[in-house]
This record gives structure tokens, C-alpha cells and sequence, in this order.
């Protein structure tokens, strides 16, 4: 069995560090998965995720001239589903929905600078409503 970036493969964990875990692949190579790579969530002790023996699914992301292979447990599962507080629908992924793709990158600019523009309003309301409003300041 070849060892091709992009390719996804059975492994055991052999080895676990700081930074991430060893996983042996079928072939006997051994790769590496960096925490960044373990979860789609923040990995603060990779113990949390991970224990030696255990069999993950990974993907190839990397395969170096000197024999290195980078891999990615993450990468390997479907993407989390994400919620959108406003309206409650679920979608799957990064930022790109249906709506998205049907709008230029223009439309796209502009609806971010109006959703950031209204969120960044409604943060100053809600600051200076806790420090008591413009009209506060001592003399």
C-alpha cells in the first residue's frame, strides 16, 4: 500500500506527546498528527482525546522527502455542524451556504461589512450601557 497525500487509512496510536500522537498505518509506517490536527474543536491535553492503542481514522496531509508523514484525525471526519444563532438552521462546514454561492464577492463584502457594522453597534450600545452612557465621564 502507497502512502498518497489526501488518502485515508486505519492507524494505532503508538505514541503520544504534547504536540500531538504518533499513528502506525497499515503498511508499518509511522506518521505524526499534530494536536492542531486531532479535533475541530480546541485540543488543550491531547490525553483528552487520544489513548495509546487506540484506532483512529486518519488523513494524509503531508509526505515529506526524508519519509515524514504528516496526518490528520480531523480532517478524516465529516466537518462539524454549525448553528446559526439568529435563524437556528444548521449547516455543515466553513461560511460557504447556498445563498453564498449565488452571490458575488461584492454582495458577499458588503453583507459582512453590514452584519459587522450591526454587531459592532450593538457592542457599544451594551458597553456604554454598563458604564452608564456617554454623558459619564468625571470632570
Amino acid at each position: 500500500m502507497s502512502i498518497e497525500v489526501g488518502s485515508k487509512l486505519k492507524g494505532k496510536v503508538t505514541g503520544i506527546t504534547h504536540f500531538g500522537a504518533f499513528v502506525q498505518l497499515p503498511n508499518g509506517k509511522t506518521g505524526l498528527v499534530h494536536i492542531s490536527e486531532v479535533a475541530h474543536n480546541y485540543v488543550k491535553d491531547i490525553k483528552d482525546h487520544l489513548k495509546i492503542g487506540e484506532q483512529v481514522e486518519v488523513k494524509i496531509v503531508q509526505v515529506e522527502k526524508d519519509g515524514k508523514i504528516g496526518l490528520s484525525i480531523k480532517r478524516a471526519m465529516d466537518p462539524p455542524v454549525q448553528r446559526n444563532h439568529k435563524s437556528g438552521k444548521s449547516r455543515r462546514g466553513g461560511a460557504s451556504t447556498s445563498t453564498n454561492r449565488t452571490l458575488n464577492f461584492e454582495d458577499q463584502l458588503s453583507r459582512f461589512l453590514k452584519d459587522s457594522e450591526e454587531r459592532l453597534s450593538t457592542l457599544k450600545r451594551h458597553t456604554e450601557s454598563k458604564r452608564g452612557g456617554r454623558g459619564s465621564r468625571r470632570s
